[in-house]
């Protein structure tokens, strides 16, 4: 598979996998690698093209083995979701990380630990309170907590406007504690944003905002240092990066059903799909029942909103062929049920047969795993894909 030199040395918790698709108890996370080097390959082409630095989120993967990718072998920038992720990964020799989602003042404890290792942790907030929190921690420690105030960008989720009163008292709390690091904004709006003109204005949105936010620091007297933008949709929409520092993004690592849906890539790009085997019949419902319910899918149906809903996940076969009009339709805990649709026959698949399930949100999906089997969808056998490695992910906040 060519594993880049980092991934045998990181201390990545990996174990020898061996065998094929056919062997494992099912169901299972699987990985294509080679569809997740070519993803990763396309944004890094573009981010390059964009003249910005590219801080992928590790949020979807949360493993060492699929980072190692990320930046040829060597760690980099990342950004995470979970304090659990940044220690981690701080583990496996990243010290410049981005901790995206807003401080809990009671975990400054362990941000401040991981500062004192020599890890480069920002962390993001929103609130004067908040930013009161991080001073008073860094102060006391003697040790500077770098900070980016979280910008609104859309209405999604949390964050300051713009042009917010509070933007510049914020900002001025952090700098005289020598920590204001800058502004972070995230276009979540995007993931509805059903075509290729709507995703590249909510992209342009998204550098503005940010954008005219850090020029209100900087009027004030107040450096911004980085400007961080992104969101899977806008930073393959994205035409013009002035002004911004860096791109981040995660779910382009695997993408997935959502992703498909708005044309932000293909279904030969979906690199994560789950293993499960035909447990039962049920001919009187044109049913078909298998082993991998919602604890192994998860419960996003984020299809539903779309021109195509794709249910719980489209049915491939173990080689990764879609099977015609085959889709995973409900669920329960530990059962899936397939049904046929579009005037598709249900097929005939015996008891014990394995299929891959391609997921709606690889992030929720994967989140249902301990870990990934490893496959080159490249290599053609006589048998079910042979499986080459097994990543672990982080799990926990």
């Amino acid at each position: 598979m060519n594993l880049p030199p980092h991934t045998a040395s990181s201390g990545a918790a990996r174990s020898t996998a061996a065998g094929t698709l056919a062997d494992p108890d099912t169901p299972f996370a699987v990985v294509d690698a080679h569809r997740m080097r070519r993803n990763i390959d396309r944004l890094a082409t573009r981010a390059d093209g964009l003249a910005v630095a590219l801080r992928p989120h590790v949020k979807t993967a949360k493993s060492l083995g699929v980072a190692a990718f990320l930046h040829h072998g060597t760690p980099g920038p990342i950004t995470v979701s979970t304090l659990a992720e940044a220690e981690a990964f701080a583990d496996g020799g990243y010290t410049d990380i981005t901790y995206a989602v807003g401080i809990d003042p009671h975990k400054l404890p362990r941000v401040l630990a991981l500062l004192a290792r020599g890890v480069t942790l920002r962390v993001l907030l929103d609130s004067a309170e908040q930013a009161e929190s991080v001073a008073r921690a860094s102060r006391r420690a003697g040790l500077p907590v770098p900070t980016q105030i979280e910008i609104d960008c859309d209405g999604h989720r949390g964050g300051l406007k713009a042009d917010a009163p509070e933007l510049v008292e914020i900002g001025r709390i952090l700098h005289d504690a020598g920590c204001l690091d800058g502004v972070l904004t995230h276009a979540g709006e995007s993931y509805f944003a059903y075509t290729a003109e709507e995703q590249r204005l909510a992209a342009k949105n998204e550098r503005d905002t940010a954008v005219a936010a850090a020029e209100r620091l900087r009027a004030a007297g107040l450096p911004v240092a980085t400007v961080s933008v992104g969101s899977t949709p806008t930073a393959h929409a994205a035409e013009d990066l002035t002004g911004v520092t860096e791109l981040r993004a995660g779910n382009y690592v695997f993408f997935d059903l959502v992703m498909a849906g708005l044309g932000v890539c293909e279904l030969d790009d979906l690199a994560l799909s789950v293993v499960v085997t035909v447990i039962g019949h049920r001919p009187e419902y044109g049913w078909l029942v298998t082993d991998g319910g919602w604890m192994a899918m998860s419960r996003d149906r984020g299809t539903s909103v779309q021109a195509q809903d794709q249910g719980y996940g489209l049915v491939a076969d173990l080689d990764g062929n879609l099977v015609p009009g085959l889709v995973m339709t409900a669920a329960s805990q530990e059962h899936g049920t397939l049904t046929a649709r579009d005037g598709a026959d249900l097929p005939d698949l015996p008891v014990g047969t394995r299929l891959r399930i391609l997921p709606n949100h690889a992030c929720a999906t994967a989140a249902q795993h301990r870990g990934y089997h490893v496959i080159d969808g490249t290599r053609g056998t006589d048998t079910a894909p042979e499986i080459e490695d097994f990543w672990t992910r982080v799990t926990g906040w």
